[in-house]
């Protein structure tokens, strides 16, 4: 197993964890400094050493928080953006370099008799590795910047109807929103092999062949995406792609004391659950007093994931947590709405449970989860840097008082919820499948061995019409050829009869 720090590793340990039950030996993969990945009794772990060390990424953390909620000019905002994605892919970069000059780490998992790769695609290194060892990957993912996975499976991905990352559409685009769609998936193509182009003679230098990241990423088994059309927009799929959105919604547990007290007490108006992911704690004071001001405003409880300073006109029904039981608060039937930042895991644990949101993007993929969501009637968004404290208090009673929400995220939740075999149960499945079977080469399609004009059937395209072209410039010349003998004809036959006439 190759896993991916922070959020991402939330809903892969699930599967390691259920894959320990079931018997298998398990090796982790990972950097010396880790914020999410802790030793555990289900896995062994396997470090190397990385230029940083924990205490960076835990600042880093905090900062992106106060970042984000500084308010930037747009051009500004884009800039920081992009800087920001590419300090991400330097660091994968770095640790993958590290990764792979660990010679007696590699030895070891050489020497090692392993039968598959669990990886999250995000981190390039996991399939370089799997490569040079010559055994079957399964990746686990949400998704990779730039579309790599509908790239990589060769999966059609038309802009007329699949909305791109960041432009925050649906699959029902007006023309002029089209027309931009397909100007970002052009730029995203350029900007990302730009991006990923140290990745590539990273690759040639390790494994001695010159790959795309695509074209090393299309190597994979499986690829599980946490994926439900409940949540996403209809979109295709190929064979060897497996749909577990939803895998980290686990059976509830007992609320502990301290929580069940809290619960209890709320009455029968109930909680509010308010967290911003795993990554983002606390918030400028200015910020956190304008949330608290329009927590006041209302009567449910307020359970807020907060382990900043507390803002000096904290309500009395507002209770800052710095540790919260999320998944189990929202299956609880006094869980009145859910504030959210729009992560993935967030969203599908307040569909599984029926609780209808408020959402406040942050960043990545955010802003379009957020749009799903609000799209389907099921949640109100709020731009966290222009909002102020009657907008979170209006769409908190919108979502809480107006039945409509609580409606569709209900019926969002049955049609989720109605499935033959849950999440977790799916991904083991496939992974033991891709161990059994050393890889799943059947579901490969033979469009990996075409290139473009082969494809898209230009040379076909091609063929007919010139074959066209010259059918129809024959018959142009059969027809000339007798028009000519039938007027020459009648030429002929009107000069003798003049001749005769004379």
């Amino acid at each position: 197993m190759i896993p991916l720090d922070g959020s991402h590793w939330f809903s892969m340990r699930s599967v390691v964890w259920r894959l320990w039950q079931r018997g298998h030996e398990i090796v982790a993969v990972v950097p010396e400094a880790s914020v999410q990945i802790q030793p555990s009794e289900h896995y062994t772990v396997k470090t190397y050493s990385v230029p940083y060390t924990k205490e960076y990424l835990e600042a880093e953390f905090k900062r992106l928080g106060h970042h984000i909620f500084a308010p930037q000019p747009f051009l500004e905002k884009i800039t920081k953006t992009f800087a920001r994605i590419g300090n991400i892919t330097a660091h994968l970069l770095s640790s993958c370099k590290q990764l792979l000059s660990n010679k007696e780490l590699i030895t070891h998992l050489k020497d090692s008799a392993f039968d598959a790769v669990l990886m999250d695609p995000m981190f390039l290194c996991g399939q370089i590795v799997a490569e040079y060892l010559s055994l079957p990957s399964v990746y686990f993912s949400r998704g990779i910047p730039c579309g790599f996975e509908f790239q990589a499976t060769q999966c059609p991905n038309p802009a007329s109807y699949v909305p791109k990352f960041f432009t925050s559409y649906t699959d029902h685009m007006a023309f002029p929103q089209r027309v931009w769609n397909v100007l970002v998936s052009s730029a995203e193509f350029l900007s990302c092999s730009l991006l990923y182009s140290s990745h590539e003679d990273l690759i040639r230098e390790f494994l001695q062949q010159d790959l795309t990241v695509p074209e090393l990423l299309s190597h994979a088994s499986i690829w599980l995406l946490r994926y439900d059309f409940v949540f996403e927009y209809p979109r295709p799929v190929m064979p060897n792609m497996v749909l577990i959105g939803g895998i980290n919604c686990g059976q509830e547990k007992p609320l502990s004391q301290e929580f069940e007290s809290i619960v209890n007490a709320s009455g029968e108006h109930g909680f509010v659950v308010f967290s911003l992911g795993s990554m983002v704690s606390e918030i400028p004071m200015k910020k956190a007093k304008q949330i608290a001001e329009a927590f006041g405003t209302i009567p449910q409880t307020v359970l807020w994931r907060y382990t900043g300073e507390a803002p000096p006109n904290l309500a009395n029904n507002t209770k800052l947590i710095k540790w919260l039981p999320q998944n189990d608060l929202l299956a609880h039937p006094k869980a009145r709405a859910f504030i959210t930042h729009g992560g993935s895991h967030g969203i599908y644990e307040g569909i599984c449970n029926g609780v209808p949101m408020v959402l406040m993007p942050l960043f990545g993929d955010q802003m379009d989860n957020a749009k799903r969501i609000e799209s389907r009637g099921a949640g109100v968004t709020l731009n966290v840097l222009e909002m102020t404290s009657k907008d979170l208090s209006d769409a908190l009673n919108a979502v809480i008082n107006d039945k409509s929400y609580k409606e569709n995220i209900m019926h969002l939740s049955a049609l989720h919820l109605d499935r033959p075999i849950h999440p977790l149960d799916l991904a083991v499945y496939w992974v033991e499948f891709v161990m059994r079977h050393k890889g799943a080469p059947h579901l490969r399609p033979a469009a990996h061995d075409l290139n473009w004009i082969q494809y898209h059937s230009l040379d076909v395209i091609a063929f007919l019409l010139a074959a066209v072209l010259i059918t129809m410039f024959i018959s142009l010349k059969c027809c000339q050829c007798c028009c000519r003998k039938c007027f020459c004809k009648k030429g002929r036959v009107s000069k003798s009869r003049k001749s005769k006439a004379e």
